[in-house]
């Protein structure tokens, strides 16, 4: 008996090129859950170990505090958490500590990267998410859904999906004596995971495109990508097989 195919998430980037991605299921949500839990637990032990320092008697500071405190003292750890997880999805494109030990990320529905407002969504949400206990709720909702989303995700758009490791030998130059590519210049922009999906599905389709539209992508790409001066960009145009040696020089940086 076949098991199901894993679920993907189809997207066209304005290039035309088609990606599919594959969602990141309930284990590994929990494995990043986990891992940024223990950060959080570090920061905890931290926080307490400086706090003894001045204060003595800690049991008797907070039982002397009064119900409003205490309140507002619950109400900053859930903040403090809030601010951890919205702060790291904003700055490192979708991903916490914890994703990107596992290798998935943040992204919209449409596959284009979060920001701001879905970010600090998604993570309000996990206040729901967590009911009644160990995030009963939001395991029950990544289970039942065809894409594994919470209700975060649902409210905020956005799904998770896990970042491949691909295997760059087999859109090695097909041409018996590859044009040397120029050396990537001090400028090159650094190229994200999607960015690296992209040139590589590009290099894929491309013995199969008409020449123009070769052409045409290729060229899209070394503008976006290849930080070259106007002369340097110029010469490396004039030749279809020569852009793509760049490109692949591009994301063999990245290894």
């Amino acid at each position: 008996m076949s098991t199901p195919a894993s679920p993907r998430l189809d997207v066209a980037t304005p290039e035309r090129v088609s990606l599919s991605l594959p969602v990141a299921g309930i284990g590994y949500r929990c494995l990043a859950y986990l891992a940024d839990l223990l950060l959080l637990f570090f920061f905890w032990v931290v926080a307490y170990f400086l706090f003894t320092l001045l204060v003595s008697d800690v049991l008797g500071f907070f039982q002397e505090l009064s119900g409003l405190a205490r309140t507002l003292l619950v109400v900053g750890v859930f903040a403090t958490q809030w601010v951890y997880w919205t702060a790291c999805e904003v700055l490192m494109e979708g991903q916490t500590p914890g994703k990107r030990l596992v290798g998935i990320r943040v992204v919209r529905v449409d596959g284009s990267p979060v920001g701001v407002l879905e970010c600090a969504v998604r993570n309000l949400v996990r206040l729901v998410d967590a009911l009644p206990f160990f995030y009963a709720v939001g395991c029950l909702s990544v289970l039942l859904t065809r894409q594994h989303r919470r209700l975060g995700d649902f409210l905020a758009g956005t799904l998770l999906v896990r970042e491949e490791r691909i295997d760059l030998d087999k859109y090695a130059a097909t041409a018996a004596t590859p044009a040397a590519p120029l050396p990537l210049p001090a400028s090159a922009q650094r190229l994200a995971s999607r960015d690296v999906e992209l040139v590589l599905s590009f290099l894929a389709r491309a013995p199969w495109l008409e020449p123009a539209a070769r052409t045409r992508l290729g060229a899209r790409l070394v503008e976006r990508y290849g930080g070259l001066d106007e002369a340097d960009r110029a010469a490396l145009l004039a030749s279809p097989g020569r852009v793509e040696a760049f490109l692949r020089t591009c994301v063999q940086a990245e290894r």
